[in-house]
C-alpha cells in the first residue's frame, strides 16, 4: 500500500479541490492510502457529502494553515501543526510515503529541507517541473525555483536527478540531456555555467550539449537544467504565453461569423493542443534531491491536476523506487569518477 498525504489546506482551491482531486486519485488506485491533512472539521464535512474508499481515506488532523505571504522558514518552525508541515512530517515519520501539497511553494521547500533532509551527495535540491513539447511527447526542466544560484556541481547533480526522473517516470530510455544557455557553442555562458558544461560533457551519459530556450520545445531532449533563477522565469513565461494564446484565439473566434464558423472547424484540434499543454495533465513538481517524496502542486491547482500530482508523480514515485535509482546513479557517476582518477595517477 502506497501512502500519500496531502496537504488539503493549501492552494487557492481549498479545501474542497484538493479533497476532489484525492479521492479521485484513492477510487482510481487500489493500493493508495490516502491522508488527508487539515482541518478535520471541513475534511470530515465534505466527507460527509460523497462516496469514497472509506478503508483507505484517514483524516490527519492539522489545524494551522500556511499562507502564501509567510516566511517559508519561520512559517515552518512556527507552525509546526500546518496542515504543509504535518504531511511532510508524516514522511519524516514513516507514516506516509509522500507528500503533496499546493500551498506555499517555499514552505514546502523548507519543509522537505528541515524534516527530510538532503540525500546523500546531493549539496541542494530541485524542483523539477515536467513541460509538454510540440511532438507530443514531454521533457524535465529543473530547477524551477527551489534555488536561485547554483553552481557548477549543483548543476551536474540536477542533471543527474533529471535524467533519472525521465528514464524512471516518463519512461524514456537513455534521456538525452541540455543545459540551458545563451548560445549553443561551449564558450557561451557565464562561469559557472561554462565549468558546468565540462562536467557534464565528461560524466554524464546521455549531455547533447548547451540549448537556447527557443529550442526547448522542439521536443529533441528530455531533460533541460539550469538554475532556479532562469527556470522559474522560463516556466512562468511559458505559462503567460500559453494562455494569452489561447485567449487571444477566443477573442478571435467569437469576434465575427467567420471566427465562429473556423472556431467550429478548428476546435477538435485545438482542444487537443490545449490539453497537451495543459500543466493539470501532469500534477505537479517533484523536489528532487530531498530524503523522501515531496510534490509541489501549482497554486491553482484544481481537482484534475491534484489527481495527477498524486497519481502520475507521487505515487509512480514511490512504487518505481525514484530516490533509491537517484542514489544509485549518483554512486554510478562517483565510481566511475575514482576509476578514472585513480587510472590517471597509475599512468603518470
Amino acid at each position: 500500500m502506497v501512502r500519500i498525504a496531502l496537504d488539503v489546506m493549501g492552494g487557492d482551491h481549498a479545501p474542497g479541490e484538493m479533497l476532489r482531486g484525492g479521492l479521485l486519485a484513492a477510487g482510481e488506485i487500489d493500493d493508495l492510502q490516502l491522508l488527508l491533512v487539515g482541518s478535520h472539521e471541513r475534511i470530515q464535512s465534505y466527507l460527509d457529502s460523497v462516496k469514497y474508499p472509506r478503508e483507505r481515506v484517514e483524516i490527519v488532523s492539522a489545524p494551522e494553515v500556511i499562507g502564501d505571504d509567510e516566511a517559508p522558514v519561520l512559517a515552518v518552525r512556527r507552525k509546526k501543526n500546518a496542515s504543509l508541515t504535518t504531511a511532510v512530517r508524516l514522511v519524516k515519520e514513516g507514516m506516509a510515503d509522500a507528500a503533496v501539497s499546493a500551498g506555499n511553494t517555499g514552505a514546502l521547500m523548507a519543509a522537505g529541507l528541515l524534516l527530510l533532509g538532503r540525500m546523500a551527495n546531493i549539496e541542494r535540491p530541485a524542483l523539477s517541473a515536467c513541460l509538454p513539447v510540440f511532438n507530443g511527447g514531454n521533457l524535465v526542466l529543473l530547477d524551477v525555483g527551489a534555488n536561485m544560484d547554483a553552481t557548477a556541481e549543483q548543476l551536474f547533480q540536477y542533471a543527474v536527478m533529471g535524467s533519472v526522473y525521465a528514464r524512471e517516470i516518463l519512461g524514456k530510455n537513455n534521456p538525452q540531456v541540455a543545459l540551458l544557455n545563451v548560445g549553443t557553442e561551449e564558450s557561451k555562458g557565464n562561469e559557472q555555467v561554462r565549468e558546468a558544461h565540462n562536467l557534464l560533457k565528461t560524466k554524464l551519459p546521455g549531455f547533447v550539449g548547451n540549448m537556447e530556450a527557443r529550442d526547448i520545445f522542439g521536443g529533441v531532449v528530455d531533460v533541460v537544467v539550469c538554475d532556479g533563477f532562469v527556470g522559474n522565469i522560463l516556466l512562468k513565461a511559458t505559462e503567460g504565453l500559453s494562455a494569452g494564446i489561447f485567449g487571444a484565439l477566443r477573442e478571435a473566434f467569437a469576434a465575427d461569423l467567420r471566427g465562429k464558423a473556423g472556431a467550429a472547424l478548428l476546435m477538435p484540434k485545438l482542444i487537443s493542443l490545449k490539453k497537451r499543454m495543459d500543466y493539470s495533465e501532469y500534477g505537479g513538481a517533484p523536489l528532487l534531491g530531498v530524503d523522501g517524496v515531496c510534490v509541489k502542486s501549482h497554486g491553482s491547482s484544481k481537482a484534475a491536476a491534484i489527481r495527477s500530482a498524486i497519481v502520475r508523480q507521487a505515487y509512480r514515485s514511490v512504487k518505481l523506487s525514484i530516490n533509491e535509482q537517484i542514489r544509485r546513479q549518483l554512486l554510478l557517476v562517483t565510481q566511475k569518477e575514482n576509476t578514472c582518477a585513480c587510472q590517471e595517477r597509475k599512468d603518470t
